[in-house]
Formats: structure tokens, C-alpha cells, sequence
């Protein structure tokens, strides 16, 4: 299993890195490719899979298949692409996608935390506020269409210049081509970027801003901060005038590189607090899902003030809220409490594990609502608790008797009034 090269393979990958490789996109899950087969029917016949995955790889043989095309609605309106890969072909990736991270995990930039080791997003959105409390402005940035526009010949330098293991060189190169299969059936033939969705992408993106933005930034600017996750990214400055400089050379290095700052989407905004004063035009924006603004906080003696903190933003909320109207709970009247609890604990820990990380209470209503469809359920399956007095007893027993049984019921236990 750990020998790295046959006499006849030209490449050195050890069926070790495949079946790695495998464990996580079995753990990930996810839907079938062009092919249709799913991972149930790839593990079927897992042993011949791997190996034909290894073989291929190893002898410089192996070509992706078109990667199929998805579309998912935008949080503002339209519909983005993402590409699927078929299972056996994100295998393949993260084979690549291990090998190339191992390699420029070490020179990546400090603030960058996406899809890192030991980084996540809230670790972004941790070092964002803390760096909003020290800065007054920051630069809020959107790079125009950042996974359908990225050159292809830029990309494949950035990998040059960091690793000199062909086969990656080799295999990268062959992902950017594999052409697009849209919806309708028909191939869509690309000439730059990298569809969002597969394996190999995120880490593509991240080499590529590293060099283009990350270690430019710091080079041209070594006293301003910023985070950075993938394409997502906030530059504190400690003036406007600074941050409308950044910005302008900023637009210059994105045109550089073959890219764009979206107009309307890219703006300076200033961190207004209680001890931050003046009339501004932009005083909020959001960053990871988080709106960051001026909002009320009690200090452990009582006393309020106004700071500029992030929490979940509308319209995460409102996407939270269309999973949970699509639920339809109070309809389910077949079902027991504890497959409700099985269903939906595990959505609802997720968001309150993030968004709940700062200004939790923002979340409040939402949970509410859920308490309220809960409530639609207990009077519609019991008939002897339809009654909106003896299901709110019910209710206030079963919450003192089993406290965590819904997820949410450790912050918002209660019904709201009108239910």
C-alpha cells in the first residue's frame, strides 16, 4: 500500500494518497457527477475503482471527465454554477489538492484562513472584528466573477513557482480544460477560471491570491491588515485617505492579474462606534455571512454602549429561514418528537455554532419561529393539547424535563406570543 513507484509508472503516487484520498470524499459525501454514479456505487466495487484511480494517475494516463454543471440560486437574485466532478474524478483531485497543500501550506500568508489547517472562517470574522475595533475604515472587497474569470496561465505559473512535482503540474493543468457540462446536456468549452464546486478549485484560488493579493498587499502595504477567505476579503486601513489609496492600487494590481473589483460591490466603509463620530455614507458590510455595524452592548456592569460588532447578516437569516419554512414541521403529525429532534438538531446546531458565535441574539427570532411551528405540531398531533392552554403546559413541562431535546431550547425555550 505505501510503495511509491512501480518500475513501468513514470509518476511517484502511493496507493496510500489514493485511498486518503477516498476517505474524504466518502466523509464529504456529496452528489454523482456526468457519470451518475454515486459514492454507494463507486465503493461497491471499491478495490478495481481505487486501483484504475492509482493506475491511471501514476502513468500519466488519467483525464478528467467533464465536470457537471449545477445551478444554485444567489442569496441577492440569479443563479451561480457550481461544477460537480463524478466521484472517481474528486478522488483523483484531492490526491493533487493533498500533495500541492502539503507543499505551500507553510509560506501561506497569516490571514488567510480558508480551507486551512487549524483555521476556519470564524476565525476571519474574530480577527476582522477585533482588527475594526483598532482601525476606523476598512475596504470591503468583491472581486467580480473571481472562479469564472482567474487565468488559466497566471494559475498554473502560481503552481509552478511552488512546486516542482510534474504529475500536479500535469493533472492541474488538465482540470482547467475539462469542459463544462451544462444542464441541457451540451459542453460548454472554458478558456479560463475554475468552476466552483470541485476539489481542486478552492486550492487553486488560494495559490493564486496568495501571490496576487496576500504577498502583494504585504509587500506594497506592510502596515495594513486584512483577512482573507478565498476570494473573500477586508483591508483595515487607519484613515480614509489610506484606504482610498489601497483601493486604487488595489484596482490597478487586480487588472494586473487578469481580474476585476466589482464596482458596486467593492466600497470603504467606516467602523463608526460610540467613540467614533461623523456623518458617513457606508458604516456597515458583511463579510463570511456576518454584517458588521455599530450595535448595543452591555458591559458585565451594566453598562451600554455602541460598538462595531458582526452578526449574522439578512440574508443569511433569510436563507435559514427558507430551509426552515421548506421543513413544513407542523405538517408531520406521522412522525414522533424525537424524529423531529433527529431532523432538525443537526441544521440548527450548525447555525448556532456560527452565527451564534457573536451577537447571538440576533438569532432569537429565528429559533422562535422554530419553537412556533413546534408548538403547530404538538396541537395538531394531540388532540387533547389543541387547546392553547394545555399546550403551552405541555410545552413548559416537556422543556423543564428534557432541556436540551431540541437543540435550540438551550437559548430560546419559549414560544413567542402569538403562535
Amino acid at each position: 500500500m505505501n510503495k511509491l513507484k512501480s518500475p513501468d509508472k513514470p509518476f511517484e503516487i502511493s496507493k496510500r494518497s489514493v485511498w486518503e484520498a477516498w476517505e474524504k470524499v466518502q466523509a464529504n459525501k456529496g452528489v454523482p457527477g456526468v457519470d451518475g454514479q454515486t459514492i454507494a456505487e463507486f465503493e461497491s466495487d471499491l478495490k478495481n475503482n481505487l486501483f484504475k484511480i492509482w493506475n491511471r494517475m501514476s502513468s500519466g494516463s488519467y483525464f478528467p471527465p467533464p465536470v457537471r454543471a449545477v445551478e444554485i440560486e444567489k442569496a441577492h437574485g440569479g443563479t451561480r454554477i457550481l461544477g460537480v466532478p463524478s466521484v472517481a474524478d474528486r478522488i483523483a483531485q484531492t490526491v493533487v489538492a493533498q500533495m500541492l497543500e502539503a507543499k505551500v501550506e507553510p509560506v501561506f500568508h497569516p490571514d488567510f484562513c480558508g480551507y486551512r489547517p487549524k483555521r476556519s472562517a470564524l476565525d476571519a470574522v474574530t480577527a476582522c472584528r477585533q482588527r475594526c475595533w483598532k482601525a476606523d475604515w476598512v475596504i470591503d472587497l468583491d472581486i467580480r466573477k473571481f472562479f469564472d474569470c482567474v487565468p488559466w496561465d497566471l494559475v498554473i505559473k502560481a503552481v509552478e513557482a511552488n512546486t516542482d512535482v510534474p504529475w500536479v503540474v500535469l493533472y492541474v493543468k488538465r482540470w482547467l480544460k475539462a469542459p463544462l457540462r451544462l444542464p441541457d446536456g451540451s459542453l460548454q468549452i472554458r478558456d479560463r477560471g475554475t468552476p466552483q464546486g470541485s476539489v481542486i478549485s478552492p486550492v487553486l484560488a488560494n495559490l493564486f491570491l496568495h501571490c496576487a493579493f496576500d504577498v502583494w498587499l504585504a509587500r506594497e502595504f506592510p502596515g495594513v491588515t486584512f483577512e482573507r477567505y478565498v476570494d473573500d476579503a477586508v483591508i483595515h486601513c487607519v484613515s480614509e485617505t489610506q484606504a482610498q489609496h489601497v483601493l486604487a492600487a488595489l484596482q490597478r494590481r487586480m487588472c494586473e492579474v487578469g481580474l476585476e473589483l466589482h464596482p458596486d460591490k467593492t466600497r470603504i466603509v467606516y467602523c463608526k462606534d460610540s467613540n467614533r463620530h461623523g456623518s458617513y455614507e457606508r458604516t456597515e458590510f458583511t463579510f463570511l455571512g456576518f454584517t458588521f455595524r455599530a450595535r448595543q452592548v452591555r458591559l458585565k456592569t451594566g453598562k451600554m454602549f455602541t460598538g462595531f460588532n458582526p452578526a449574522v447578516s439578512n440574508d443569511a437569516l433569510n436563507k435559514i429561514s427558507r430551509r426552515v419554512r421548506s421543513w413544513r414541521l407542523h405538517l408531520h403529525t406521522e412522525v414522533s418528537e424525537a424524529d423531529l429532534a433527529r431532523l432538525i438538531n443537526p441544521f440548527v446546531r450548525g447555525w448556532m455554532q456560527y452565527y451564534g458565535a457573536f451577537y447571538r441574539s440576533a438569532l432569537y427570532p429565528l429559533l422562535g419561529r422554530i419553537n412556533s411551528y413546534l408548538m403547530r405540531w404538538i396541537r395538531k398531533k394531540y388532540k387533547r393539547l389543541r387547546g392553547r392552554k394545555k399546550a403551552q403546559e405541555a410545552w413548559n413541562g416537556t422543556v423543564t424535563q428534557r432541556s436540551r431535546f431540541f437543540a435550540h431550547w438551550a437559548w430560546v425555550p419559549t414560544v413567542p406570543v402569538v403562535w
